[in-house]
């Protein structure tokens, strides 16, 4: 594919040349592909790092930080008790609600993630 790199983004050209590629263009077709951009972010880091020094000891570096999809925030405690909002799913039977009960329900709970 023939490819331009145009402030900061790249364009692919939908025309396929000959030879190889002067790089790869894996962590811009994962963006247009829509992959969470904190995926993204952590993929244009590694490389970075490879790019930055001898590969074999970045590499070791970096086989610490992988997984690919680990994201800079550690998730939360899970604490023993139900938090309202999942004290408020556990009373809602989907399958007994009109369609108007059923989007109060949804305005209802999504007050309760603002809290």
């Amino acid at each position: 594919m023939k490819v331009k790199e145009w402030q900061g983004d790249v364009v692919f050209l939908h025309e396929v040349g000959h030879g190889a590629a002067d790089r790869s263009y894996g962590i811009h077709v994962a963006d247009l592909a829509g992959l969470p951009k904190a995926v993204v972010g952590r993929a244009e880091e590694i490389l970075e790092n490879l790019e930055a020094g001898e590969q074999s000891s970045a590499l070791t570096r970096l086989a610490d930080d992988l997984p690919l999809f680990q994201t800079a925030t550690a998730p939360k405690a899970k604490s023993s008790e139900p938090s309202p909002l999942e004290e408020a799913l556990s009373e809602i039977h989907p399958d007994e609600l009109t369609p108007k009960e059923a989007l109060e329900v949804i305005y209802s709970l999504k007050g309760l993630l603002k809290d």
